[in-house]
């Protein structure tokens, strides 16, 4: 399989085997670190996927994102296509008025050149570019950390909120509760610079 990320899943791996007995464990559980990134590799592809599947079980996102893309020539969407569309027509896909709205507003974002482009975000700082990425309506944190994760491939991202983190984190670290986003942060501090590989093999714990 060839590394595709931004950094070695070798060295990763290894870090986190010495740095946490409890990670370790679940490294030697689960396997081989298998996390790849997104085949959507432009901007408004890749946040309109994450937009599209936020609260949403795979299979029926799937399906709204399938009935998504048909509204394209040739199944592409382009942000320049979008930003024109009627909101009933958006509604029609399967999209919430929400999300039809966040679709727009994204478009519009990325053809305004209001978001930064890829040459300019990968020498970006990851905080830099969540703060960019929730200028846009119905982009918060989580989507923008998934999209540091699986699109940018960066390598020390913890979603903290993200429900399956947490009970991961619960999981693996034995808490009597499930944790808070500030106590999973305080928790997985000594998996830096790795956060991110913790964080496919924490969800391999509620995955399973």
């Amino acid at each position: 399989m060839s590394n595709t990320l931004g950094y070695s899943r070798k060295d990763a791996v290894s870090f986190l085997l010495a740095a946490c007995p409890g990670i370790a464990a679940l490294i030697r559980e689960k396997g081989a670190f298998k996390l790849e990134l997104s085949e959507d590799r432009e901007l408004f592809v890749s946040l309109a996927r994450s937009i599209i599947y936020q609260q949403l079980s795979g299979k029926a996102a799937a399906t709204i994102y399938g009935r998504f893309e048909t509204l394209f020539e040739n199944s592409k969407p382009l942000a320049r296509v979008a930003a024109d569309l009627p909101l009933q027509t958006l509604r029609t896909a399967g999209l919430s008025n929400n999300k039809a709205l966040s679709i727009i507003d994204l478009a519009k974002h990325v053809c305004s050149g209001s978001l930064p482009g890829a040459r300019k975000m990968s020498g970006m700082e990851d905080k830099a570019i969540i703060e960019s990425l929730c200028r846009v309506r119905g982009i918060g944190p989580w989507t923008a950390q998934m999209h540091l994760i699986f699109t940018l491939g960066r390598q020390d991202v913890m979603p903290s909120t993200d429900l399956g983190i947490q009970k991961g984190v619960q999981i693996t670290f034995a808490l009597p509760e499930l944790p808070k986003p500030d106590e999973v942060l305080d928790v997985t501090a000594h998996l830096a610079p790795y956060r991110s590989v913790a964080s496919w093999y924490l969800w391999r714990v509620v995955d399973d």
